[in-house]
């Protein structure tokens, strides 16, 4: 039913993405004093107040500070955080570039005064105006972390980094010599089609794939006929963090797609596990804090926003999430980062990473995410 809700939606917002443009209602013109509540959708690990560890809190200062408490309600996927926040009762969601224009467009979430936002002046410049947060000149949020997606893998099967994306999608023996299949995950969203897409990219250059996330119907269908070639080898499609980490401890799985969060979880439990970006390049992540149409506690997510960018927060959640602060202050204002920390997580490699964003038609130029959606719902059916 969900899945049916999914598709549904990403059908409807793909279509006004590309027949109407977007009426934004007036930003905020002050910040007053604080409702006392604050409600956020965020990706698991990025609003921690110490539970897990007490060295890791960006929520408590935040609290005693504002009078705001903060309550957090986790998402797994993108498509999970649309349907979220269309059910509405949340102020703040820490949306990824798959998520963001369908929100925008769906009207689900407001532009903002960043005038109202002194520590916006931290940004990284270049976030600055991107497009996946930046309709008609409105801006809908503020940065907050980013990343790539990387190939996490077992380092008693790879004793060296696997160079290419193909260990996940092509039937092979791995350098222990036993086949892939049953031992590779891929990602339970229709944006892992991006990731089979920069794959052949390299991979079957005949193609002519230039962008993952515009194909057009020739590239599409070779992109769905390598997922559907992968679907028997795939032990399961992921998106819980901690099933995932379960898996590669006890299911036998050695390699998949992840983010570097699982990576830290696992490598802290002296797991023998590492991570690399193949040869291929990887997807991506900007996530963007973006503010409900219908927001409650307007004045607690403007502080909080303000407080999300500054250096040290940006700091400590990108050494707990292995992210990258959008704020570059942060590599040198964060002891939990440490030194070497935004290096590290790859603070060089913005260019070479294709961030993730809603797929649009171009005037039927390209598959719309509307495609995407049912055709990956069906390959992970195993239709």
């Amino acid at each position: 039913m969900f899945m049916h809700k999914t598709a549904l939606l990403s059908a409807i917002t793909t279509a006004l993405l590309a027949s109407v443009g977007v009426q934004a209602a007036e930003p905020l013109k002050a910040v007053g004093a604080g409702e006392g509540q604050l409600d956020i959708v965020a990706w698991p690990g990025y609003i921690e107040r110490g539970e897990s560890d007490k060295a890791y809190d960006w929520v408590t200062g935040f609290e005693k500070e504002t009078g705001c408490k903060v309550n957090v309600k986790t998402a797994a996927t993108s498509d999970e955080m649309v349907s979220l926040m269309a059910k509405g009762g949340y102020d703040l969601v820490t949306a990824s570039g798959d998520a963001s224009l369908r929100l925008i467009v769906g009207k689900r979430v407001q532009p903002i005064n960043t005038s109202l936002i002194p520590n916006w002046k931290n940004l990284d410049p270049r976030l600055k105006d991107a497009p996946w947060y930046v309709v008609n000149k409105q801006t809908y949020g503020t940065p907050y972390q980013w990343g790539p997606n990387v190939l996490m893998y077992n380092t008693n099967v790879f004793k060296s980094p696997p160079d290419t994306w193909g260990v996940l999608f092509n039937a092979e023996n791995l350098p222990d010599g036993k086949p892939n299949k049953g031992r590779v995950q891929a990602y339970d969203g229709p944006i892992y089609i991006a990731d089979a897409a920069l794959y052949l990219k390299t991979a079957k250059p005949e193609l002519g794939i230039q962008n993952p996330y515009e194909l057009t119907e020739a590239q599409y269908k070779a992109v769905l006929d390598l997922l559907r070639a992968q679907q028997p080898l795939v032990h399961r499609y992921w998106h819980d963090t901690t099933v995932q980490m379960s898996d590669f401890k006890n299911e036998g799985v050695v390699a998949s797609g992840a983010w570097p969060y699982q990576v830290n979880g696992l490598v802290n439990e002296k797991q023998p596990i590492a991570s690399t970006i193949p040869k291929e390049g990887a997807t991506g992540w900007a996530d963007t804090t973006m503010l409900h149409t219908d927001a409650k506690h307007p004045n607690c997510a403007y502080k909080w926003m303000d407080w999300s960018l500054q250096p040290k927060v940006q700091g400590d959640v990108a050494a707990w999430f292995g992210s990258l602060p959008a704020v570059p202050a942060a590599c040198k204002e964060s002891e939990l980062l440490g030194a070497e920390g935004c290096k590290t997580n790859g603070f060089d490699q913005f260019d070479k990473i294709a961030f993730w964003k809603t797929p649009q038609a171009e005037g039927g130029k390209f598959v719309p995410y509307s495609r995407w959606t049912q055709d990956y719902i069906a390959i992970m059916g195993g239709r």
